[in-house]
């Protein structure tokens, strides 16, 4: 980690075709900091987008690659950075070459559970910087015209949005999409797993820990457990919420490296493509039990492993996520 620099914050490069250089955002109200993102536009000016698409980078932290995918995914879809804001935030650790001490920083991979930061700026919830990120967005005198935010998270950067979406008591005035991809695990709201007959408890014996967050509700984080609510009250708010599902169809590799092996998350499915469809008849098996309608979306993208810049660039997705667009 680097001390903080302010040339940092103009290091934004203008062209005709797009703006890849990173940007520091200064986030936050009481307590302002600095985080780095990747950007179609400076995002210091006013903009006439009437829509953002925030993209969160997996577990190799790559925000600027991630960035890259996204715009291919914005030209599948036929938008432009005049009608659309394409971010791709950076969360970073303490050995990232980016780092400076105004930003909040996380040990190794901490970030994508919404923990709180340990180095720079700390004790800020990496929850707590998609609400202040969204905060900025809905600032109108930034972004007068904005209508609908798109949040899409891929493998880490999904488990991170998947938990916001449940979480988060979201930002007023500001509609947001929720698109969880390929993530390890998800967030369960009992102490019910798959199994082969449906969904059951797993025995203490078999996975000790298994309900605890960040795969289940028990020992929560300060961000859920300040808002005092129970799990039904979760579900009912997160049904509530715009959320849509993707999967490659060939992210079945159970022994993937960079694949969740603990516990928690194997009592959730083999690999992610049956963890992800687990967790969507999850979703029907409480909508029955505590009588909540739900009607998220789900795709399996043909022909796609887990793969970030396969699955954005795919056609299928673009529709999935863009319809009527082209």
């Amino acid at each position: 980690m680097r001390a903080s620099s302010t040339p940092l914050l103009w290091l934004a490069l203008f062209s005709t075709a797009t703006l890849a250089a990173p940007q520091a955002l200064h986030l936050g109200q009481a307590r302002t900091y600095s985080f780095l993102a990747y950007a179609n536009t400076g995002l210091r000016q006013q903009h006439t987008a009437e829509r953002a698409v925030v993209i969160v980078h997996g577990v190799r932290r790559n925000a600027e690659d991630y960035y890259r995918s996204g715009e291919q995914l914005l030209a599948n879809a036929g938008l432009t950075a005049q009608d659309t804001l394409l971010i791709a935030p950076n969360f970073l650790t303490h050995d990232d070459p980016q780092a400076t001490a105004d930003m909040p920083l996380w040990p190794r991979n901490r970030w994508m559970q919404g923990s709180e930061s340990s180095a720079g700026r700390s004790g800020i919830a990496a929850f707590a910087v998609l609400d202040d990120l969204l905060a900025y967005l809905a600032d109108r005198n930034r972004f007068p015209h904005l209508k609908e935010v798109v949040l899409i998270g891929h493998s880490a950067g999904a488990q991170l949005v998947q938990r916001y979406a449940v979480l988060t008591r979201g930002v007023a005035e500001l509609p947001v999409r929720y698109v969880i991809s390929s993530p390890s695990s998800y967030l369960y709201l009992d102490a019910n797993r798959p199994t082969q007959a449906g969904f059951a408890p797993l025995p203490d014996s078999r996975c000790p820990g298994y309900n605890h967050y960040r795969y289940g509700l028990e020992q929560p984080p300060v961000y859920l457990a300040s808002q005092g609510l129970d799990a039904r009250q979760l579900f009912r708010r997160y049904a509530a919420r715009e959320v849509t599902y993707l999967v490659g169809e060939r992210d079945t590799h159970a022994d993937s490296r960079i694949m969740d092996h603990s516990c928690g998350a194997e009592a959730q499915g083999r690999d992610r493509l049956e963890r992800q469809l687990g967790y969507l008849r999850y979703e029907g098996f409480l909508s029955q039990a505590w009588n909540v309608d739900i009607a998220h979306a789900q795709f399996v993208v043909p022909g796609v492993g887990h793969n970030a810049e396969h699955l954005l660039a795919s056609p299928e997705v673009a529709r999935a996520l863009f319809p009527g667009r082209r």
